[in-house]
């Protein structure tokens, strides 16, 4: 009971002093326990998180020391040598240990002497390469397409106007001075056919050359009479009319002007009991039987259009015309067909346009000048100079150009940098290199899907990228994306820093890779003796085909296959060891089999 009290006084007073009742060594314990264990207790975070931040700030000098202590005898002698080990098919792979390996393709380093990385030139209209690992491949989305011939056409459209033909426009004038005293079309638009009278003229000078042909033919001076028959023919009167007045003695007072074509007034001049002078238009008539829609093609599509020459060459038109639908807003339901007749010499400077006439009949006269239309221009490829000129005549090229057939790209699959034209080739799997390509004019094919016909730089089958963005942006970030691989690791050029070796989920196909490859190979012959030959007789283990086309080298006279260009010196170094284990390999597959 008394305990009790005291500890409750005790805990009434506080204050950093011992509880009462307590022995010298219990008193001891207690004041230890108060100053060391609470204390460290409490500030047992702040030491941790001291601890942490030195760690971090030192965390360089801790890596040094970790790797001084832990780096390998040869690897530290590897350092200081002059030779360092890279991967043939991805320079820019580079180890000081020969016992690492490429970690993108997994296959054994290739020694050389340190400053000897020759970079191999490439080839003529190759402008980059790159790789990509399977797995970017699929994530990309990335899509080849098979170049082919594909039946292309291009249609232009543009608006026209329905112009008089003007080699059907006449004006009839006055032949000889003198009175109107009849008119007989007294009305513009009024149709006439060749050889109906327009109008009855009364003329003194007419009166008198008639007079003189009479007189002349009663004399019989011959001289005049032709004279006067002359001048009769010139004014417009006809062979028949003058023998009747030979024949009934009785001079002509009046001149009768009839029309010389089948067609309509569009313009009358005069009124009757009009004084008119020798060479005053009466009458402008115009043949509607055939008229000229005149359209504008704009300078971008002027490359669709024939050469200006087939049009100046009148002794051999154009055997094919272009073809052109053309529809008017009055009758939008019934197209017309015309061919392409006459392209202006000239642009102009104000539209920076060219205008283009086709010429179309038009019996029943539904076609009225003055009216708009819709002309829809028909363009195939062997309408296109620039196609026709890199044809040989007789060629199978040739002859599918004449039925509309062209080598041709997607256009999606075209990279226009404004000085050059890019399309990505697939090379192998998940290989591609850029190629410069010279491309004709953009057309469609039926189902109105946009291509661009092949000139130079691609072959029938050749597989190229249709959506190339992925792979040109890969090769413009990093300059050396000719031999990386990315979606792997290429790991540091000095080898000491770690190296994350990435194994993509999707992974690679070795056969297609080796069966790509092997159609590098110019013969089916090498194709079959590098197949029979497998591996390369230098780098063991190393399959052809996996580090790209086979190298195939003669030694003493028997063709050898290598891996890659490297291991040429080591072939030629030893040629018996070399066919010894050739034939060690052939065997090898053959019962592999």
């Amino acid at each position: 009971m008394s305990n009790e009290k005291t500890s409750a006084s005790w805990e009434r007073e506080g204050g950093l002093r011992a509880p009462p009742g307590l022995g010298f060594w219990a008193k001891g314990w207690w004041w230890f326990h108060f100053l060391i264990l609470v204390n460290i207790a409490r500030l047992r975070f702040i030491a941790i998180l001291v601890l942490l931040g030195v760690v971090i700030v030192k965390w360089d000098w801790f890596a040094a020391v970790y790797e001084r202590w832990t780096r390998s005898q040869g690897a530290a002698h590897a350092a200081h040598s002059d030779t360092e080990y890279y991967c043939p098919m991805h320079p820019t792979v580079i180890r000081d240990n020969p016992k690492e390996k490429c970690p993108i393709c997994f296959m054994p380093l290739t020694k050389r002497k340190k400053g000897e990385n020759k970079e191999v030139a490439l080839p003529p209209g190759i402008v980059n390469r790159v790789q990509l690992t399977p797995y970017r491949v699929v994530l990309a989305g990335i899509k080849t397409w098979e170049v082919k011939t594909v039946h292309l056409t291009r249609e232009i459209g543009t608006v026209g106007t329905v112009e008089f033909n003007e080699r059907g426009k006449k004006q009839v004038a006055a032949r000889v001075k003198g009175r109107i005293d009849k008119l007989i079309v007294n009305e513009t638009g009024r149709m006439v056919d060749a050889g109906d009278a327009l109008a009855s003229l009364y003329s003194p000078d007419l009166v008198v050359t008639v007079q003189n042909l009479l007189d002349a033919h009663k004399s019989g001076n011959a001289e005049l009479k032709k004279a006067a028959w002359d001048r009769l023919v010139l004014w417009g009167i006809s062979t028949d009319q003058m023998e009747e007045i030979i024949k009934t003695g009785k001079a002509n007072t009046h001149l009768t002007i009839r029309s010389p074509i089948h067609g309509h007034v569009y313009k009358k001049y005069v009124q009757e009991g009009q004084y008119v002078e020798e060479g005053s238009p009466l009458y402008d008539l115009a043949d509607l039987s055939t008229v000229w829609i005149q359209g504008q093609i704009y300078e971008n599509d002027m490359t669709f259009l024939p050469p200006q020459s087939l049009f100046h060459n009148k002794a051999k038109p154009s055997p094919d015309p272009l073809e052109a639908s053309i529809t008017t807003r009055d009758n939008p339901t019934e197209p017309f067909s015309a061919k392409l007749s006459f392209v202006f010499p000239h642009v102009d400077q104000d539209s920076r346009t060219v205008v283009v006439r086709f010429e179309v009949d038009n019996p029943e006269h539904k076609l009225r000048p003055g009216t708009t239309a819709t002309v829809k221009l028909l363009v195939s490829p062997k309408h296109l100079e620039v196609l026709a000129r890199s044809k040989a005549k007789g060629t199978r090229e040739y002859e599918q150009l004449q039925k509309g057939l062209v080598l041709a790209v997607p256009d999606g699959a075209v990279i226009d940098t404004g000085s050059q034209k890019i399309v990505y080739r697939e090379t192998g799997p998940g290989e591609f290199e850029g190629v410069k390509v010279d491309l004709g004019p953009r057309m469609a094919d039926p189902e109105e899907v946009a291509y661009y016909p092949v000139l130079k730089g691609l072959r029938a089958g050749d597989l190229v990228v249709t959506a190339p963005f992925l792979v040109d942006a890969e090769t413009r970030l990093n300059p050396a994306a000719g031999s990386i691989y990315f979606g792997g690791s290429s790991g540091s050029k000095g080898g000491h820093a770690g190296v994350s070796h990435v194994k993509p989920s999707t992974p690679a196909d070795d056969e297609a890779k080796v069966k790509a490859a092997f159609a590098k190979l110019p013969r089916d012959a090498d194709r079959r003796l590098a197949a029979a030959q497998y591996s390369c007789p230098v780098i063991k283990g190393s399959r052809l085909g996996l580090m790209g086309a086979p190298i195939k080298i003669t030694v003493e006279g028997q063709a050898v296959f290598l891996c890659c260009e490297n291991c040429r010196t080591g072939a030629l170094a030893d040629p018996k060891k070399t066919l010894k284990e050739v034939e060690k390999l052939k065997k090898a597959n053959v019962q592999g089999k």
